[in-house]
C-alpha cells in the first residue's frame, strides 16, 4: 500500500554539514563551546547522516533557545570566537536554522 504523502528527506544539505564541520574545527582550535550533545549533532551533520525528526525539532529548539547568542562579542569572529558562536555552527549555524525549520514545517504537514 503506497502512502499518499512521501516523508521529508532528513539528510543535511553540504552548506550545513559545512558549518557543522567549521564548529568543530574553532572547537578543537579554541577549547570552547558546545556541549558533547552539540559535538554529536556536529559529528551526524558534518556526515550528512540522515536525522530522526525528533532531531529536527530539538534543532529547532536549539535556535530558539540560543539565538540570544548571536549578540555576544566574538559571534562570528573565527579568529576569537566566542562560545556561543562555536555551539551556534555545531548545530549547523544560519543555514542549519533554517533547514530545520523549514523540514520541521514539512513534517509537520505530512
Amino acid at each position: 500500500m503506497a502512502s499518499d504523502t512521501q516523508k521529508p528527506d532528513l539528510t543535511p544539505p553540504r552548506d550545513v554539514a559545512d558549518a557543522a564541520a567549521h564548529g568543530l574545527d574553532l572547537r578543537r582550535r579554541f577549547k570552547r563551546g558546545g556541549t558533547n550533545v552539540g559535538v554529536a549533532r556536529a559529528r551526524d551533520l558534518s556526515n550528512r547522516r540522515n536525522l530522526s525528526p525528533d532531531t529536527i525539532r530539538r534543532m529547532t529548539a536549539y535556535f530558539k533557545r540560543h539565538a540570544v547568542d548571536k549578540d555576544a562579542s566574538g559571534f562570528g569572529d573565527d579568529d576569537d570566537p566566542s562560545a556561543g558562536y562555536v555551539a551556534w555552527l555545531l548545530w549547523g549555524g544560519d543555514r542549519g536554522r533554517e533547514w530545520a525549520e523549514k523540514k520541521a514545517r514539512e513534517l509537520d504537514d505530512a
